[in-house]
């Protein structure tokens, strides 16, 4: 497995967020529900994570990229890579991969970053719109995410964007199981060595099971973003609504 991360030093608590999908509202939300958590429940080392899938579907991918590139958390702060990132990724090596990206909301991205859709809407200049995509980003935001890890590890959790296929070990989960994975791991009761923190898969509820916790709450349908406080074998959950 590529593009893995580990913190030192281990933190005492982590705060997992779920798939933000161009809601910075939601986003400035849940920061103030963790700074009030602290407040609440302060404790001296804290890890914040966001999970993937910051970007598509949403009005404000620009706005998320912005906050998420500078550590707008009171903590230490990791960005995992989802496949919504990886899509925009495609599409600026690939510019004819647009028709994948668009059915999948890449048009309120590309929206958000000034870059005219309608020629996309008729199948058309996907290589135009690359172009004005890639000149539209500022650096720091290229570079955010280019550097996004697939996964970490932190205590008894493992965490990632979709999942992990049942039967193969942490440590060498493909890149798309770990970006794209559902039935198979959604389905699955195996013991995977950790208890595995995702998004990917909107719930309705944040889902607490014995060998995965999915924090994806469908914010960009339902209006909810949802963070797993994690402590040890302790977890509980913070919300974000409009």
């Amino acid at each position: 497995m590529k593009e893995s991360k580990s913190v030192e030093p281990s933190p005492r608590r982590v705060y997992a967020i779920g798939d933000i999908h161009g809601h910075r509202d939601l986003l400035e939300r849940m920061i103030d529900e963790i700074g009030g958590d602290l407040v609440r429940c302060p404790i001296d080392d804290c890890l914040t994570v966001t999970l993937g899938d910051y970007i598509d579907r949403g009005p404000d991918s620009r706005g998320v990229i912005d906050l998420l590139a500078r550590n707008p958390f009171p903590t230490r702060y990791v960005a995992l890579k989802g496949n919504h990132e990886d899509l925009l990724a495609t599409f600026l090596a690939d510019p004819s991969s647009a028709e994948v990206w668009r059915r999948n909301g890449g048009l309120e991205t590309l929206c958000s970053y000034g870059v005219d859709v309608a020629p996309l809407m008729r199948g058309r200049d996907h290589d135009k719109a690359a172009e004005a995509l890639s000149a539209a980003l500022p650096p720091e935001h290229a570079a955010f995410i280019a550097a996004l890890p697939l996964t970490l590890m932190v205590g008894r959790y493992f965490l990632c964007h979709a999942g992990v296929r049942p039967g193969v070990p942490l440590l060498e989960q493909r890149e798309d199981d770990l970006l794209w994975i559902r039935d198979e791991f959604l389905d699955s009761t195996a013991d995977f060595g950790k208890v595995v923190v995702h998004g990917h898969s909107p719930a309705l509820e944040p889902e607490l099971l014995p060998n995965r916790i999915n924090v994806d709450t469908g914010a960009f349908m339902t209006g909810r973003l949802t963070c797993a406080v994690l402590e040890d074998a302790q977890v509980r959950f913070l919300t974000a609504t409009r």
